[in-house]
């Protein structure tokens, strides 16, 4: 199958096919990314927006009053590859443990030099890659000069993946510190580790006493755990000069209002879904910079090597635009999917 969408490939169908690809989970479980090209697609997604080449409004946001479900909807232009993507995110049994919960996102692409659809596909992977991804980035704009320790708390989707890609942006970390309630999730972190990094291993903490303790050495502190985490390291945990990043859960809302400086993917996707760090008084800490201006050189990031940074890592739909075109190039270049004729 040969793909429209990916600029100046003929369609299948003719110039004006505008049937939709869609690709499965299973489509795209076998497609082959290194943890350093997902980095680069992520990093050239936020420089095309700090350059105003991109647009990622705000993410509209949906949960009935019992907090049972959440559901977000997200359009955006990457226009570094021309391309125009809604993505749906819904999540249900909030309250239930993980195994009981139902997760469904999709991601649909349309090219923006030809006017038709690209593919409608399963997010999932993409969410999966580009967030810790997005996390190193932080880590290697952000954390302390010679920073050697960094803690991941959590060992679900984004907990497995993230020391891989934090080590290949911060090759210089030295010790890795890992924190889980799960040991099938624990055994899943490390294994992921030695797949990308066969010589590395990870030191498992055992309990929230370890944990607050190896707060207090690392450089740098990632949060990825899911909401019913026990953890919850304070700001007064937190060394001089430590950077820590709010991907998931694991951090107190002391750790962003007693910081010396906020950096946020975007201030705006942080006031929606930052809330749950609000302080006593149900007030946000505003961010005092965001990502994508800080790697164009137009916002400082850190400004001092004993500052506490907190980093809000907010999902931002041009990310997932690029990943998701990335994998979509990748798939259909290989004859994945089930091409559907939904406009006819």
């Amino acid at each position: 199958m040969t793909a429209h969408g990916t600029h100046g490939t003929p369609a299948p169908d003719g110039p004006d096919d505008s049937s939709l690809c869609v690709l499965s989970t299973a489509d795209l479980a076998d497609i082959v990314i290194t943890p350093a090209e997902v980095i680069a697609v992520v990093e050239q997604a936020y420089r095309a927006l700090a350059d105003g080449r991109s647009d990622n409004p705000r993410k509209l946001k949906s949960e009935p009053g019992d907090g049972h479900s959440v559901a977000y909807a997200m359009l955006g232009r990457d226009g570094a590859r021309q391309i125009v993507a809604v993505k749906t995110s819904y999540k249900h049994g909030l309250r239930e443990e993980r195994e009981r919960q139902h997760y469904y996102t999709t991601l649909t692409l349309y090219d923006d030099v030809t006017g038709l659809p690209l593919a409608m596909m399963d997010c999932g992977r993409i969410g999966a890659l580009r967030t810790p991804a997005a996390a190193a980035l932080l880590a290697r704009e952000l954390a302390a000069p010679g920073a050697r320790t960094a803690l991941v708390i959590g060992t679900g989707t984004q907990g497995r993946l993230a020391l891989p890609f934090l080590l290949t942006a911060v090759p210089g970390l030295e010790r890795l510190l890992l924190y889980g309630t799960r040991p099938d999730g624990v055994r899943a972190v490390r294994e992921q580790l030695r797949t990308h990094f066969p010589d590395r291993d990870a030191e498992v903490l055992d309990g929230l006493g370890a944990l607050d303790a190896a707060a207090g050495d690392a450089d740098v502190v990632l949060a990825a755990a899911g909401p019913h985490t026990p953890a919850a390291v304070t700001a007064d945990r937190l060394r001089p000069g430590a950077l820590s990043v709010l991907t998931g859960h694991g951090l107190a809302p002391s750790a962003l209002h007693r910081a010396d400086r906020v950096v946020a993917t975007s201030a705006a996707q942080m006031r929606v879904t930052g809330t749950d760090m609000a302080d006593g008084s149900g007030t946000l800490r505003a961010a005092d910079a965001e990502f994508p201006e800080v790697l164009a050189g137009r916002a400082a990031g850190r400004t001092g090597a004993g500052q506490r940074v907190f980093a809000y890592n907010s999902g931002l739909v041009v990310t997932d635009i690029a990943l998701g075109h990335r994998f979509a190039q990748l798939a259909l270049d290989r004859g994945l999917g089930t091409r559907v004729p939904l406009w006819r």
